[in-house]
């Protein structure tokens, strides 16, 4: 007999019969979180070791952001960008400050970033690099995953993501996620720009080979076209550094955040690039009504203050040598290959024992979250503030349903 104070199952059930089937969710119903932690409705604990794909890189609820949130609310929430208030500049200068660049252009989600970030590159190879009108074409990998709308689904080559959104936004070109010779035939007189992230999460948390990221960046510079990295899941300090391009030393022309950006608490993305890159934008010429509002920049600028003592970056890089350390003794114990950095890591559990959904589903069962990908591998990315201990905790509830 099912118990009649189990919530979960009716919970789930009203969910599924409320929404478009868009996602599937595992059949946990979250009411409360703090830090690392989550709490069903049930009353039962798990560890978050997904993060929000990483929007919660500082934990749920962080003491920081909420206070900055707070104070926001009680004050101003909402002006739109026909008008300047007093958070925005504190933002944007922090952003811009943290990037090294010299403009910052908030919006709202990821998309909306990448959208605004192909927008800015078609602009700029028009009226800067001199390509013939309605000619520019962007370069990017397959694997990649930067959004979901009709454009960025166009250059996917998923066919989840992708089938039935046609007809697609032509201008792109494809090649395999790691190969500078395949990159650097496809760049022409035509190449606005390289999209690419320097860590591809959707994908499986991919790891290009060494010396990549720098043969883009000298690839872009050579040929006179714009380098945009995708940071939106990599970036502010979720591999161990600010970006994941640092592992490199290379610096992109145009920075693309969100995620992180929003402290866990609201959407908030942004471009960051240089004057000469961000200043082909005129007023009139893109917008937002959301983008750069007064809460969103108070939680932003905040995010900033936090990355800005290096804290979590140090925290990522030192957690994750001990989390890429521990599951890599799992190989041949189940697991076949371990990939990411910092606290970023992609498994592959052998397909024999099981899928990467009914292994979450077993991991939750022992009270850890995580979300599976592409048949059997697994994405782990818990937030920055998580401890050592429940860190071993974790690869211990790993391996003991392997």
């Amino acid at each position: 007999m099912v118990d009649d104070l189990v919530r979960t199952p009716a919970a789930v059930a009203d969910a599924e019969r409320w929404t478009a089937h868009n996602y599937h969710p595992l059949p946990v119903v979250i009411s409360q979180a703090e830090g690392a932690w989550v709490t069903d409705i049930d009353g039962k604990r798990y560890l978050d070791c997904l993060a929000g794909y990483s929007a919660l890189n500082f934990g749920h609820r962080h003491p920081a952001l909420i206070a900055a949130a707070h104070a926001q609310l009680d004050r101003l929430t909402l002006t739109s960008r026909a008008f300047i208030h007093d958070q925005f500049a504190v933002f944007c200068q922090g952003l811009a400050e943290l990037c090294g660049k010299d403009l910052v252009l908030p919006m709202n989600t990821g998309a909306e970033a990448v959208e605004t970030a192909i927008k800015v590159a078609r602009k700029w190879g028009y009226q800067v690099k001199g390509v013939p009108a309605n000619t520019a074409t962007i370069v990017v990998a397959d694997g990649n995953f930067h959004g979901r709308t009709t454009t960025i689904v166009s250059f996917s080559t998923d066919p989840s993501a992708r089938d039935d959104y046609g007809p697609y936004t032509p201008g792109f070109k494809i090649v395999p996620y790691g190969d500078l010779e395949a990159m650097a035939s496809a760049v022409d007189e035509t190449t606005v720009a390289v999209l690419i992230e320097p860590i591809q999460g959707e994908q499986g948390v991919i790891v290009p080979p060494p010396g990549y990221l720098q043969g883009v960046r000298d690839l872009c510079t050579t040929r006179g076209t714009l380098f945009i990295a995708d940071e939106i899941q990599s970036g502010l300090g979720r591999t161990g550094r600010t970006f994941a391009c640092d592992h490199e030393g290379v610096v992109p022309d145009m920075y693309v955040l969100g995620k992180a950006l929003g402290g866990g608490i609201v959407p908030v993305s942004a471009v960051a690039a240089d004057a000469d890159i961000l200043g082909v934008l005129s007023p009139g010429s893109h917008g937002s009504t959301f983008g750069g509002n007064p809460l969103a920049c108070a939680v932003g600028a905040e995010v900033v203050r936090q990355l800005s003592t290096g804290e979590y970056q140090r925290r990522s890089a030192e957690l994750g040598a001990r989390l890429h350390t521990d599951l890599s003794a799992l190989i041949g114990h189940g697991l076949i290959a371990v990939r990411g950095r910092g606290l970023w890591a992609g498994i592959d559990i052998d397909p024999s024992l099981m899928s990467g959904r009914e292994a979450c589903e077993r991991l939750a069962e022992h009270g850890v979250l995580a979300k599976d990908t592409h048949g059997s591998t697994i994405r782990l990315a818990p937030p920055l503030v998580i401890e050592p201990a429940e860190l071993d905790w974790a690869v211990e509830r790993l391996a003991a349903i392997l």
